[in-house]
């Protein structure tokens, strides 16, 4: 559904800000920036376990579909079929 989407829209961009911002900053004080690259990386591959699944709390808000219409017409059985025309090339 979009509501759910959206919060894992919005759950996966707070995830990465906020490891974003840490990792800068423990990358800073520690002067490593290969902190800040683990860092980032952390808070990506938690976003992902948080927001890829199909967890509950995504469905929550399911879309309601149109209900299947029937046609009025039977279908031809296949020897009763006109041969398809190809165009003139």
């Amino acid at each position: 559904d979009y509501k759910g989407q959206k919060l894992a829209e919005q759950i996966f961009q707070g995830i990465i800000l906020v490891s974003a911002i840490i990792g800068f900053i423990y990358g800073y004080i520690t002067e490593q920036f290969g902190w800040t690259v683990y860092i980032v990386m952390a808070g990506f591959a938690l976003s992902c376990l948080l927001t890829l699944p199909p967890w509950p709390m995504y469905r929550r808000n399911p879309l309601k579909w149109l209900p299947v219409q029937e046609s009025g017409t039977e279908e031809k059985k296949p020897a009763e079929r006109k041969p398809k025309r190809h165009a003139k090339s």
